[in-house]
């Protein structure tokens, strides 16, 4: 990516803080009434963006605040507390939201990542913010290549999971699409029309 359009990345940082936030969101949409099939997606969703976000943080953030920190005491905890949602994560995908189990499980991994979150964004962040200020834009848009890379490896299930984790958000956007397409196709079709009969 080029310097210009490295500079028009949102920073590392602000990427981490939105990926937290999603996250969260969509934790508060699961609740012990929630029926079987939402349940389901909300937790695949969830996982997914855990599982993306970890790997996000370990390729391409975690390397460069060691480079400019060294040996610190939070960011050397990180990587095993991704270890430990990665194996609650695990236990979830291994059973189904008809487990008695399944309700614990999640909110038990809601607070492994409650607690990590808590410790990136009072103490971590911060300190990139510090240390890294004249990379964090181009160390955006790395996370922003290689994240477009990670969806791309599973479009279908997080399309639907999130589809079945904020429904009416969905609706709403594939409504606005289809008029949008709606309005702009006749358009087209009469663009061409003209060019017909013009030549």
């Amino acid at each position: 990516m080029s310097t210009d359009a490295s500079s028009l990345s949102p920073s590392i940082t602000s990427m981490i803080r939105l990926d937290h936030m999603h996250v969260l969101a969509a934790s508060h949409r699961y609740h012990a009434s929630t029926p079987w099939w939402r349940k389901r997606a909300i937790v695949n969703g969830v996982c997914d963006a855990i599982e993306i976000h970890a790997q996000l943080e370990e390729e391409i953030f975690y390397p460069a605040l060691d480079r400019a920190l060294g040996n610190d005491e939070t960011l050397t905890k990180s990587r095993p507390e991704h270890d430990e949602m990665r194996t609650t994560i695990a236990k979830l995908r291994a059973i189904g939201p008809e487990n008695a189990a399944y309700d614990g499980l999640f909110f038990h991994l809601i607070r492994e990542v409650t607690h990590h979150v808590a410790d990136e964004e009072t103490i971590l962040l911060p300190e990139a913010e510090r240390v890294l200020k004249n990379e964090l834009q181009s160390l955006g848009a790395a996370m922003t290549r290689r994240r477009m890379q990670l969806l791309g490896e599973r479009p279908m299930d997080i399309a639907m999971n999130a589809a079945g984790t904020f429904p009416i958000a969905t609706l709403l956007l594939g409504s606005t699409l289809l008029l949008a397409l709606r309005h702009c196709l006749p358009r087209s079709r009469r663009a061409a029309r003209t060019r017909r009969q013009l030549q």
